[in-house]
């Protein structure tokens, strides 16, 4: 199964209610779930996939200059905890390139309020503060590539 035929299973998921979408071919087994916020697909293959494209110039293009992260000069709290990449992907701290970034640091966000955005297969799923919080540090620079569990943001719950 190619690239195209997995895009095409993807926006068939997306684009219906199914939650959830399983096939088995051969060796071959995909799955596709659909969670409250982020989309997962997993694809597994007996033998090694050596695969690589560059990223397209259209969304490097658009990819917003964005200043540095604020660091403060003090150490984080004890009382930090991390929030983590749920995907692997690209994260992008505002949701246009024209935009304001969505959180600071020093800022309180609320649960449910948006951190940011990560884009995974041209999928753009938003990282939401799962309880109330201040942000006490951007741990990832925007337009950088993340990693399942990488620390995006340290945060103080309030």
């Amino acid at each position: 199964m190619d690239i195209k035929d997995i895009k095409s299973l993807i926006k068939m998921v997306t684009e219906t209610d199914i939650t959830e979408f399983e096939l088995e071919s051969g060796e071959e087994k995909i799955r596709i779930q659909r969670g409250k916020s982020v989309e997962m697909v997993n694809y597994a293959v007996s033998q090694p996939m050596t695969m690589q494209q560059p990223l397209p110039a259209a969304v490097a293009a658009t990819a917003p200059e964005m200043p540095p992260v604020a660091r403060p000069a003090t150490e984080e709290a004890d009382t930090a905890q991390a929030i983590t990449s749920p995907i692997v992907g690209t994260i992008y701290h505002a949701p246009s390139p024209d935009s304001p970034p969505y959180v600071e640091v020093g800022q309180t966000v609320e649960k449910g309020q948006v951190l940011c955005i990560v884009e995974a297969m041209k999928l753009m799923n938003e990282i939401e503060a799962e309880y109330r919080c201040k942000i006490v540090r951007i741990c990832k620079d925007n337009a950088q590539p993340v990693e399942y569990g990488e620390t995006l943001f340290l945060v103080e719950p309030l």
